[in-house]
């Protein structure tokens, strides 16, 4: 894999991530339910979604070649958006 491309999957795994925190607090936010085991089962559902989307455009970007760094880079985007809504949400009070 060149350089090119893995700098590509690299920037488009860090949005992913940005994405899939932000998506992810939005559905949590509108989707809760009382019951337990329908709450599971539905954000497995979610999770299992995202993950085969990400798959699925990591596929088109890099023809499906995926490497340990690129999942960290979807979590480290994760969690820096979620410490960036966390700072807002202070902030805005």
């Amino acid at each position: 894999m060149s350089l090119t491309i893995q700098i590509q999957s690299l920037i488009f795994s860090f949005v992913y991530g940005l994405f899939f925190a932000t998506i992810f607090r939005l559905f949590s936010k509108y989707f809760n339910t009382q019951i337990k085991y329908i709450n599971i089962i539905i954000i497995f559902s979610f999770v299992l979604f995202n993950a085969l989307l990400y798959f699925f455009c990591l596929s088109i970007v890099n023809n499906g070649i995926v490497h340990f760094y690129f999942l960290l880079t979807v979590l480290l985007g994760f969690l820096i958006e979620n410490k960036v809504n966390d700072y807002l949400k202070k902030y805005k009070k």
